[in-house]
């Protein structure tokens, strides 16, 4: 019977001289610059969602309408916020799309005769059948 060695459980090696080195895989994640941008997109929504809020209930407010206010500020970035991830995450689906088409290579006409419902489009997109 062997006796297992340190770093390797039932006599397999775990060492990354044994292990097949396997190619990355292509991601379909957007860029980590578009994805920073997105969340600076939100950040910089939310902030102008607030001041909008609070701006909005200290105008009207006659006295000490701080927690009003604040509260007006509070729901507004939060609102703000909400909606521009919205509109950030289905531009990243977009551009994630966009970019496995390219990839794939989809052109734009076979795009527009697919949406068509031309039936040659399909025959393009589709690699020849070898028998």
């Amino acid at each position: 019977m062997r006796s297992a060695s340190a770093g390797s459980i039932g006599g397999v090696s775990d060492s990354a001289e044994s292990t097949p080195r396997r190619s990355a895989a292509p991601s379909a994640a957007p860029s980590p610059l578009a994805r920073l941008l997105a969340f600076g997109s939100i950040v910089l929504g939310g902030a102008a969602g607030g001041f909008i809020g609070w701006a909005f209930v200290d105008l009207q407010c006659t006295g000490d309408c701080t927690l009003a206010a604040g509260g007006a500020g509070l729901v507004g970035a939060v609102g703000a916020a909400i909606g521009v991830g919205i509109v950030a995450v289905l531009a990243l689906r977009a551009m994630s799309e966009w970019g496995a088409m390219a990839a794939r290579g989809v052109t734009d006409e076979q795009l527009r005769m697919s949406k068509r419902g031309d039936p040659r489009a399909a025959r393009q997109s589709r690699p020849p059948r070898v028998r």
